[in-house]
């Protein structure tokens, strides 16, 4: 797909994941501009971005998906021809305690998007007008959308989906919405479902943050429930690596799953996390481990989670590359 001289709209690009992927993206393709849509939630810091603030190929735009009007005139503009799509409410915990804005931002914002794209680029389904001919959205996913497995066994595109959160049915259902307007319209759109990231610029509130903050500041490391639920570990710049190839290279209305090959119970990870710690910032006695405290189990907690990455790897030639403990060791500074 050519994307040259091309203006993407990046959503939620001052999160996480979006605020790794911009910098990325742009010094892969300095031919391409960039907006950068956030409504700077609690979870978005214009910080994240930095080095990119004054890059001429670079525009934020301060603003909410739910508003239409305002995406109706970004879009006319600014000749939009690419969405990445990363806006989301994704903290589970948030997502039991008010669900509401999660359905109004991941299910109403993802559909005005979605929406405003197809009467831009085409001129009825199946059928897009000529100056927007490879134009492609791109819609950022998670596995939780899947539900629960079992001690064996992983997710793959094919896995039926079994939302257990508000915040996962919430995600699934947009992925429902991206998914009718390929087959009904003939949009060209693709889908990528990931495990949980780590990395530089993640939230405080998230579990590795959470685990590395308390420790370092002699608090108790809380652990939900017994320690034994299952997480597959993605570092973010392996991430953002897969997104720019399937935005390039991905089939239009295909769905790729991205997982990081690392699975382990939450248990493990603090130890792991506190070892290094250890390491690199050794207590005057005694080790950080010693600071982990079990807590009241969340509400239907998802056991397991592990993606089958294989499609990514034999389709597009991509596989998670980071290891472990160096990955770790930089998202440690990053924090500390």
């Amino acid at each position: 797909m050519s994307n040259l001289n091309k203006t993407i709209l990046i959503t939620g690009g001052a999160g996480f994941i979006g605020s790794n992927f911009i910098p990325y993206y742009l010094e892969q393709n300095p031919e391409q501009h960039i907006i950068n849509l956030d409504a700077l939630t609690y979870a978005g810091n214009l910080e994240n971005l930095s080095e990119v603030e004054a890059n001429p190929h670079y525009t934020f735009i301060k603003g909410d998906i739910r508003n239409r009007e305002l995406l109706e005139k970004i879009f006319q503009e600014n000749h939009i021809t690419g969405v990445i799509h990363f806006a989301a409410e994704s903290h589970v915990d948030n997502s039991i305690s008010n669900p509401g804005v999660f359905i109004e931002t991941n299910v109403n914002g993802t559909f005005n998007l979605l929406d405003v794209a197809f009467k831009t680029w085409m001129k009825a389904p199946f059928e897009y007008k000529e100056e927007f001919k490879n134009c492609r959205f791109h819609h950022i996913s998670t596995d939780e959308v899947y539900g629960s497995l079992g001690e064996t066994g992983y997710f793959t595109e094919e896995t039926p989906y079994a939302p257990n959160s508000p915040y996962s049915a919430s995600k699934a259902a947009s992925d429902m919405v991206v998914r009718s307007y390929h087959h009904t319209y003939g949009m060209n759109t693709v889908i990528t479902n990931c495990s949980n990231n780590y990395g530089p610029k993640q939230h405080k509130e998230k579990l590795i943050p959470t685990i590395i903050r308390k420790a370092v500041s002699g608090d108790d490391i809380p652990i939900y429930g017994n320690g034994k639920n299952v997480r597959d570990w993605l570092f973010v710049l392996d991430h953002v690596k897969a997104i720019s190839l399937v935005y390039a290279e991905g089939k239009a209305g295909e769905v790729y799953n991205i997982g990081g090959d690392t699975e382990m119970q939450n248990i493990e990870l603090a130890h792991r996390i506190c070892k290094l710690l250890d390491e690199l910032k050794p207590k005057d006695s005694g080790s950080y481990s010693e600071q982990i405290t079990f807590v009241k189990d969340r509400a239907g907690h998802d056991l397991r989670y592990a993606i089958d990455a294989g499609k990514m790897k034999s389709q597009l030639n991509w596989k998670a590359t980071a290891e472990f403990e160096e990955a770790m060791k930089i998202t440690i500074h990053s924090i500390t």
